[in-house]
């Protein structure tokens, strides 16, 4: 009896330690909010989700310390929302502190997609090819429920969560999944499209859209020409036995996830890093390994590790007029209202597809059709024919910058001790004390 109580209270500390320890404070930082998450257990891809549950609630990281060593590890991020402060909703940090706790960032977002058939496109974009795509979902009857499209480099991703028009739930019957596919993959085809398409209903449970949408593209190992506003750099800490990957770019919401993203997924291991912003720059350093603790090893590596961040960086980026369309969903809505811009000359660059109660809320960012900022008349002559109360133009919402001289008078100014000076000390003097940087004052 005795020998099973020890049993019980070994399992009960072991979960203890292996379940993340999250702290949420407003006093240590004067401009940010501190989200600092612990344990003695670091499972590959836990970073990834973290900044996935701070990304999925629109939050922008300002800095962050990064540290393991071996099994233990601590995150340590200052964060604001997307007007620049601080966070004081209390349903927002609960969110934070259960979704980090428990390491699951679908908490409150899976039932979105219950009865829902997931689809997946990937192919040579084109003008008017959206319009086309959403053209054969209505003519199969299959409503858009949601949907993320992304293009880059003359390639296009996109996951889309349809129903049944029929029966409202999802597209079960297995001739008309495979009618779907075929149909899809004509559309996606070009006559000249050397790399192929790709058209699935997925079977089986769909990881996270954004994260699904870098794993398409970067599995289509197309990267094309990238912008020289982003710099990364990568470099090999021999005694350390580290691979550096350094990068420098505009900041911008999401950045830290696709730069997270892509590491994860080329299947490299960060163990230390540091994010930092000054003004509207963003510096992020990683110390990274392989899965089996090798660095990088080539420079033909290096080079397919600078490559595919750029293109994460960029794909992501804003391009086009954001228009934002409010009004009640219908079969056909989306086919319709993509037509309307091909037939304006609007080529659509991304788009956010969402549909609740009802209503759908969706995001396009559109330019002429030769990826130059399009004609404001066209825009006009768009959204009267749609309405002018439903389709509107909308600047997309930037984080707010702060210089980093103001930030540390204000820091300097909160009369904070120096026990508490942004609790991410601790992980500043880990990455110190194994040589990562250069001073941890």
């Amino acid at each position: 009896m005795e020998w099973t109580t020890c049993l019980n209270e070994y399992e009960k500390l072991v979960i203890k330690m292996d379940t993340p320890r999250v702290v949420i404070d407003n006093a240590v930082c004067a401009t940010a909010t501190l989200v600092k998450v612990d344990s003695a257990s670091r499972k590959h891809g836990v970073l990834l989700e973290a900044i996935q549950v701070l990304t999925d609630l629109n939050l922008s990281v300002k800095k962050a310390y990064i540290s393991s060593d071996g099994r233990w590890f601590m995150d340590v991020f200052h964060v604001t929302d997307q007007f620049g402060h601080k966070l004081t909703d209390d349903s927002v940090i609960s969110y934070l502190e259960q979704s980090l706790a428990t390491g699951n960032p679908e908490i409150g977002t899976s039932h979105v997609r219950e009865g829902l058939t997931a689809m997946e496109l990937m192919g040579t974009d084109r003008p008017g090819l959206l319009s086309e795509v959403f053209a054969v979902l209505a003519d199969l009857r299959c409503g858009v429920v949601e949907a993320t499209v992304w293009t880059h480099n003359g390639r296009i991703a996109c996951l889309l969560f349809v129903k049944d028009d029929l029966s409202g739930s999802t597209v079960e019957d297995a001739h008309r999944i495979r009618r779907i596919e075929s149909r899809l993959r004509q559309v996606l085809k070009s006559d000249h499209d050397v790399r192929g398409a790709k058209a699935v209903v997925a079977t089986t449970s769909v990881t996270h859209p954004d994260r699904r949408l870098h794993q398409l593209m970067l599995a289509d190992r197309y990267h094309g020409h990238t912008s020289p506003s982003s710099s990364v750099s990568v470099q090999n800490c021999v005694e350390r036995r580290y691979s550096v990957v350094s990068v420098q770019c505009r900041d911008r919401p999401k950045l830290l996830f696709d730069v997270v993203c892509t590491l994860t997924e080329m299947e490299y291991v960060v163990f230390h890093g540091t994010v930092d912003t000054d003004g509207d720059l963003a510096h992020q350093e990683f110390y990274v390994r392989h899965n089996d603790g090798t660095p990088i090893s080539s420079e033909a590596e290096k080079q397919r590790v600078i490559q595919s961040l750029k293109a994460a960086i960029e794909r992501r980026t804003s391009e086009g007029t954001r228009l934002e369309l409010y009004m009640e969903d219908r079969p056909g809505l989306l086919s319709d209202v993509t037509r309307t811009f091909r037939e304006n000359g609007l080529l659509v660059t991304r788009a956010e597809v969402a549909t609740k109660a009802g209503m759908a809320s969706n995001v396009f960012y559109v330019s002429d059709a030769g990826g130059e900022t399009a004609d404001p008349k066209a825009i006009e002559a768009v959204r009267r024919r749609i309405g002018l109360e439903r389709l509107m133009v909308k600047e997309e919402q930037r984080p707010r910058f702060q210089s980093k001289e103001s930030a540390d008078g204000d820091e300097a100014q909160s009369g904070v001790g120096i026990g508490l000076f942004y609790l991410g000390s601790l992980v500043k003097r880990n990455l110190y004390n194994l040589g990562l940087i250069k001073s941890c004052s």
